[in-house]
This record gives C-alpha cells, structure tokens and sequence, in this order.
C-alpha cells in the first residue's frame, strides 16, 4: 500500500497511526513533494466510481483560489488529472492505494473495512 500524505495534516496524522496500531506494511509519501502519478489517480477514479471531485481537496484553499468547484464539470479529464499530478496541494488526503482498492480521506470505519484483507506485518 501507498498513503500519501501532507505532513502538516491533523487527519493524516491519524490515519498513519491507525496504520502503524495495526501494524501494516505501507510506503508512505509527501504528496506535496511527490503528489500520486497519473496511472494511481486513475485508478483511483475507478475505485470511486468515476467520481472526480473525490479526488480534489474540496476544501483547500488551492481549490478555492483556482475556483475548481466551477470549472471541475466542463473540465476535460485528462486536464483536471494533470492538474493533481502537478500540484498535491488539490489532492484529497490521506490518499490511500492498495493493490486492489483505494481511499481518499480517512473514515476509520471504512479504511477498516477494505484492510482487513491486509495481513500485518508480524
């Protein structure tokens, strides 16, 4: 699994704990340094069922300066994901890939229920 995460981040801070209680084997990575590739956000806009603004930090200050909430809908695709690969900033964090699923934001009920088919390290 891959979580990126911003550092600074109240939420990431704990869905990296809830990893770490559960001692599962991740790499964590700064999207502000290394936001996800192309190929991950792809993915994981399948995982949410084509569901683009799953993807943005709707509530980023980036997104508000760039007006997204109005431009998203008429944006073409491949355009609104280059977009997340140069800037992590509008990435909806934690973003969470695994080898068969993924999750944006930390909702421990839910991240539960997609890992536990992930055994710990030990």
């Amino acid at each position: 699994m891959i979580v990126y995460v911003y550092e600074k981040c109240s939420t990431c801070k704990k869905a990296l704990r809830f990893l770490d209680s559960r001692q599962l084997n991740y790499t964590k990575k700064e999207i502000t340094l290394t936001p996800p590739s192309l190929h991950e956000l792809q993915r994981m806009l399948d995982y949410q069922k084509g569901n683009l603004k799953k993807l943005f930090n709707t509530s980023g200050q980036l997104y508000r300066e760039m007006e997204l909430s109005a431009k998203l809908e008429t944006m073409p695709l491949n355009e609104a994901l280059k977009l997340l690969t140069q800037n992590g900033m509008l990435v909806k964090r934690p973003f969470l890939i695994g080898k068969d699923f993924g999750l944006t934001g930390f909702n421990e009920a839910e991240w539960l229920q997609k890992i536990n088919g992930h055994p710990p390290l030990r």
